[in-house]
Parts: C-alpha cells; sequence; structure tokens
C-alpha cells in the first residue's frame, strides 16, 4: 500500500499560521490584496506563494518559520521588494514591510530599525540631528535587505559599505529562535550577516551607525558625448588622486531630446568651493556642460539615481581599448554604461570586516542591456556585487573564495537543510 501525500492547500496553510499564533493578515489567491502583495519591484518573474503572510511583528515571523517548517513548504521574505529574485511557488511569502520601528540615538550615532524601514525614513529622522546613514541612491530601498548585502551609498568612500557599519541585529534562524547577532553574542552569525544577504536568517531589528554629514555638494552634469574617450582616460588617473570625501561615477546615456551624452555623477561630503576645485580639472576635459548642475543641498535631498544592470563587472583596470568602445557606442546602440569609482573606505574596513566581497576593486561597471560588440573588450572578471545582481545563479561570484569558504560553514551552523534557500543563495 502505498504513502499517500496529501499537498497542502491555502485553507489549511492559514490554519497553520493561526495556529502558531500568527496575527497578521494572510491572503490567499483570490483575496481582494493578494496579487498586489506578491509582486516585487523587479518583473522578472511571476511569484505565485500559496499564502501572503503580513507580519505585524517578530512572533508572526517565527509562526511563519514554523509553519513552513511544519508543512515542509518554502519560504520568502520581502520587504520592498527591491532584492526580491527568487519566486515563492507554491509557499509562503512573508511580508514584513508593515514592521516600520525606527528608533535614533543621536548620542550614540545610532539607528536601529525594523525590516520593514526604508532609506526615506531613516534618512528624514537621522537628519534633524545632523547626521546621515550610509543610504545608497533610492529613499524607497528598504535598509534591511541593502545592507545584508554589502550597501554601497554615495558616501562609502568616505564611510565604507552599510554592512560594515552594523552594530547588532536580532535574528529569527531557521528553526524559530531568536538570537542577538553581534561583535560578542553569536559573532560568526554577525559576521555572515554583513553582506552574505538573507541566508542565515530573518533580520527583525538592525542596529548601525550614523555619520555627521548634514549637506553634500551633489548632482548630475552632462557634457557632449565627443570627448567621451578623452575623458574616460582623464577619470582613470584622476580617481587615483581625490579624496575619500568625493563619490563620483561616469554615466554614457541617452538624454530624453535624443541626444547621447556623456554625465558625471557627483557627490562630496564637504565644502561647495573645494568640490569645485577638485572637478574642475575633469570638466575641463569633458568640454563645455549642455545641461545639470551641482548643489548644495541637505543629503537625503540629493537625487543621484541608479542604473539597471543587465551586464555588471567589477574591473582592476581601464585600458584603452575598453575605453574606446565604450565611447564608441551609438544612438543606434542606445545603451546606458555606468562605471563608478570605488575604493576608499570600502577597500580599507577593520579587521572584523563582513563578507562584502571584491573590496579591492576600483571600479564597478554597469550596462542596461547587451551590446554583442562589447563582448571582445569587456574581458570579464566575473566578480560581481549582491545588491547589483540580477541572477540568483551568479551569487558565489559576489564573493572571494575565502569568504565564500566561511559562509558556507555559518550556513552548516545556522541553516543545515537551507531552509532559507529563496534568495542570492549561499548552500551550506
Amino acid at each position: 500500500m502505498s504513502l499517500q501525500v496529501v499537498v497542502p492547500v491555502g485553507a489549511d496553510v492559514v490554519a497553520g499560521l493561526l495556529g502558531n499564533g500568527f496575527c497578521g493578515a494572510v491572503h490567499r489567491p483570490g483575496d481582494s490584496r493578494y496579487d498586489e502583495l506578491r509582486k516585487a519591484i523587479v518583473p522578472t518573474f511571476e511569484s505565485r506563494p500559496l499564502v501572503v503572510a503580513e507580519a505585524a511583528g517578530r512572533t508572526d515571523v517565527q509562526a511563519a518559520v514554523r509553519t513552513a517548517r511544519e508543512y515542509g513548504l518554502p519560504l520568502a521574505v520581502q520587504a520592498t521588494g527591491h532584492g526580491t529574485r527568487v519566486p515563492a511557488d507554491g509557499g509562503i511569502l512573508l511580508r514584513t514591510s508593515a514592521m516600520t520601528s525606527l528608533l535614533i540615538d543621536p548620542e550614540r550615532r545610532i539607528a536601529k530599525v525594523g525590516p520593514g524601514v526604508r532609506w526615506g525614513a531613516v534618512i528624514d529622522a537621522a537628519g534633524k540631528f545632523g547626521l546621515a546613514p550610509l543610504a545608497g541612491s533610492s529613499r524607497d530601498v528598504g535598509v534591511v535587505g541593502y545592507t545584508l548585502g554589502g550597501g554601497l551609498g554615495w558616501i562609502a568612500r568616505k564611510y565604507g559599505f552599510a554592512a560594515d557599519s552594523v552594530v547588532r541585529a536580532e535574528v529569527i534562524t531557521a528553526d524559530g529562535r531568536v538570537v542577538t547577532a553581534s561583535a560578542d553574542e553569536h559573532p560568526e552569525l554577525f559576521w555572515a550577516i554583513r553582506g552574505g544577504s538573507g541566508n542565515f536568517g530573518i533580520v527583525t531589528s538592525l542596529e548601525f551607525r550614523l555619520y555627521p554629514v548634514r549637506q553634500v555638494h551633489a548632482g548630475i552634469v552632462y557634457f557632449g558625448i565627443d570627448r567621451a574617450a578623452e575623458t574616460l582616460r582623464y577619470y582613470r588617473e584622476w580617481t587615483t588622486t581625490i579624496p575619500n570625501e568625493l563619490s563620483t561615477a561616469i554615466v554614457l546615456t541617452k538624454r530624453p531630446d535624443g541626444t547621447r551624452v556623456l554625465g558625471v555623477k557627483v557627490m562630496y561630503a564637504g565644502e561647495a568651493e573645494l568640490a569645485e576645485h577638485l572637478l574642475k580639472p575633469l570638466f575641463d576635459v569633458a568640454g563645455p556642460v549642455v545641461a545639470g548642475e551641482l548643489t548644495t543641498t541637505e543629503f537625503g535631498a540629493a537625487a543621484m539615481g541608479g542604473t539597471p544592470a543587465r551586464y555588471l563587472d567589477l574591473v582592476d583596470a581601464l585600458p584603452d581599448d575598453l575605453i574606446d568602445a565604450l565611447a564608441g557606442l551609438t544612438d543606434a546602440d542606445d545603451p546606458t554604461v555606468e562605471l563608478r569609482h570605488w575604493a576608499g573606505a570600502m577597500a580599507n574596513p577593520g579587521p572584523d570586516a563582513g563578507p562584502v566581497g571584491h573590496r579591492d576593486a576600483p571600479y564597478s561597471l554597469i550596462i542596461d542591456q547587451e551590446v554583442p560588440g562589447l563582448a571582445p573588450v569587456l574581458r570579464t572578471s566575473g566578480r560581481t556585487f549582491v545588491n547589483f545582481l540580477a541572477d540568483p545563479g551568479r551569487t558565489a561570484t559576489a564573493y572571494a573564495e575565502r569568504d565564500l569558504a566561511r559562509l558556507r560553514t555559518v550556513k552548516r551552523a545556522y541553516d543545515p537543510e537551507n531552509f532559507f534557500h529563496l534568495n542570492h543563495n549561499i548552500r551550506p
């Protein structure tokens, strides 16, 4: 007589969640908000979970973990959905976007946030005290997911990756326990979550340092495309001379009027006069300004924008043939290219820094579409960065070999069955 396997349906899972003490709303297919809540920001797939469960607090997160384990279901965690890359088909999609507690300790320069908090809220709250977090390009991105993936912000050359500023986290492990991860408690877990993404548990609160940055000199200035090659060659040398307070990127793109331009993104955490002095040689090479300007503004008001990554690589050098190929892209090719300068504090963390990979790379190169003609000169290093990585199958390329081996050891200790796998997965 064969054993009959009963596959749970949505009603069974709802009952299981409620039986484990889940207090938030639970949505099944056909419910009014199910289709809205199951979607990620990046529309690369259709996720169809058995239920979408909206956690109201830590105990709800524990209840979702217990229920998923009891029913043998996959569990995915989503706050804002910006980092969601794997569908939760046939499982439980746990939404933590309602967990928005936010506390600022101005004396200690520490922020404590729940997993649903977005950067805009932290920027505004910290700004009242003349402080700034290591936020990225968008106010709408969730703090926790961004930080666990490393977190590359526009003052990172001065203060490091966002993951480097984490001081404590509350984590729900794969067996439903609540643990505190810090330098003194569960230190290996603390090391792993600071760059290892959501592989080791669900973070229900995160504490991190803030920095004394009230105003920045920032913006995007656009130049004609005809001197792109000369500008990139100069940029290659110029970036070795500038202070860590200055962060820049070169963007080759098309403006709304159809003209192809070279843009320079700038954020300087210091006096405007010095920023203008440092930038003048680069701007002189780029030629006459066709649009845009730099302004002194509140840190949170600087709109830097981002480039979607179809091609992503971390590069050690900018050889002439690569520069010529990038500068030679035409309106017919129509890609947006962003070459961003790293280095600074990102490359020189403290001795206890987490596994943010490839810190020694001086540049990242992002292209928003495939351009076959570039393939011969790209010389792909194969190194990537989790926050920019769209393909979960390439997760291993985001880490140095030694860090990846250590991450797998931590995974075996805290999640040996790979319960948390609907992510940029690191297998035990």
